[in-house]
Formats: structure tokens, C-alpha cells, sequence
């Protein structure tokens, strides 16, 4: 089954486009409906519009209230009926509004083996303390920060002398097969979070 995607991006939008180019393959079975962008200068954006992809940005004057702008953002896409929002690169938190209007269906993308690491530095962290082992989460999102059930981690060994740079760069190569793999896990329908908070993956 094709599931309907609204993506959120604050920056370059590199998973946005694995994401894409997987639609685009026929090896993730989905169609992006919008992409919201919270900075009007993101990369992510020229992307998306050289995709032919719908876009929507929104003013630093309404982020000044992030509820404010999570109920224009959820309203957003409730129109474009989005079944699944996908956080790629989106540097802010969402809130009531967007997680009320899709309980568990909000998914996160975060760059280091959660509960470790959560934060807006989580690859430097991970490497100044000199971990052996990080990697990339995919999470559904909820009201606290890198937090919410796990659906998928794939580990990472850090070999001796890379720098921080080296390590971002595996790490991303990670993200962009993973995140898209697990949506394809998403519209497979082999999904489903537990009532103990835990994610089960069929």
C-alpha cells in the first residue's frame, strides 16, 4: 500500500532526497505531499522544488509561538491528507498539535543509538567521548526530545582515527538507507507500537 508523506526539514534536505530518489526507484511505496521547511533559506527547499514537490514555509514571526505554528502545520497537512510525517533534518521540536493530529505516526530520524546522545550535537558528542559504537535511530516522536518508541537502529563501528567529519559522513550514508527502508516498513503495514511502549516489527 503507498502511504502519503508530509516531510519536515530545517536544512540541506539529504534525506529528503534518499528518500525521493527511493520513490522515484519504485523500491518505497509512498508519494511526499508536502514539505515543510523551517527556515526559508534550507536547501532541503530547492530540492523539493526542482522535485515538483508542494512546499510550505513557514515566518520567523509565527515560529516566535511554535504552537501557533504547529497548528498551521498540522492543519497542513490534514489537507494534503497526509498519512505519515517524516522528520528529516528538522531541527525543532513539534508539539501538541502535530502529535495529536497523528498519534504515532510522526517519525524521527536521529544520528547517534538512542537513549545515547540526544541533542542537537549528537555526532560531535558521540565523538568526543570517544564512543567505539554509535549509529542512527528511527523513532516515532512524541512530546519530549529524541525520545518516543524505537522502530529501528542499525549500529556503527568507529574506526581509529576518523574525524568528526568522516564520522558524520558514515553516519549519514547510514541514515539515507535506513530511514527510507523503515518507511517502507511503515507502508508494509509491519508496524505497530505495544501497549507497553515498544515498537514490534513483523
Amino acid at each position: 500500500m503507498s502511504i502519503k508523506l508530509g516531510v519536515l526539514l530545517s536544512g540541506s534536505g539529504t534525506n529528503l532526497q534518499a528518500i525521493s530518489d527511493r520513490i522515484e526507484e519504485g523500491t518505497l511505496d509512498a508519494t511526499i505531499e508536502l514539505v515543510v521547511s523551517s527556515r526559508p533559506d534550507a536547501y532541503g527547499l530547492k530540492r523539493a522544488q526542482e522535485a515538483g514537490l508542494q512546499t510550505l514555509t513557514l515566518s520567523k514571526d509565527l515560529y516566535t509561538d511554535p504552537l501557533v505554528a504547529d497548528e498551521i502545520i498540522a492543519s497542513e497537512l490534514r489537507m494534503h491528507d497526509v498519512d505519515y510525517v517524516i522528520m528529516a533534518g528538522y531541527m525543532r521540536m513539534v508539539h501538541e498539535p502535530i502529535l495529536a493530529a497523528f498519534p504515532n505516526r510522526v517519525v524521527n530520524l536521529h544520528p547517534a543509538l538512542l537513549p545515547s546522545f540526544k541533542g542537537a550535537h549528537a555526532i560531535q558528542d558521540a565523538y568526543d567521548y570517544g564512543v567505539k559504537v554509535t549509529g542512527v535511530t528511527v523513532h516515532f516522536a512524541d512530546d519530549k526530545y529524541d525520545c518516543g518508541p524505537i522502530i529501528a537502529q542499525q549500529a556503527l563501528v568507529v574506526e581509529g582515527g576518523w574525524s568528526v567529519d568522516e564520522l558524520e559522513e558514515h553516519i549519514h550514508a547510514i541514515e539515507h538507507v535506513l530511514y527510507p527502508d523503515t518507511i517502507q516498513l511503515l507502508a508494509e503495514g509491519r508496524v505497530r507500537v505495544c501497549d507497553n511502549g515498544t515498537v514490534e516489527v513483523r
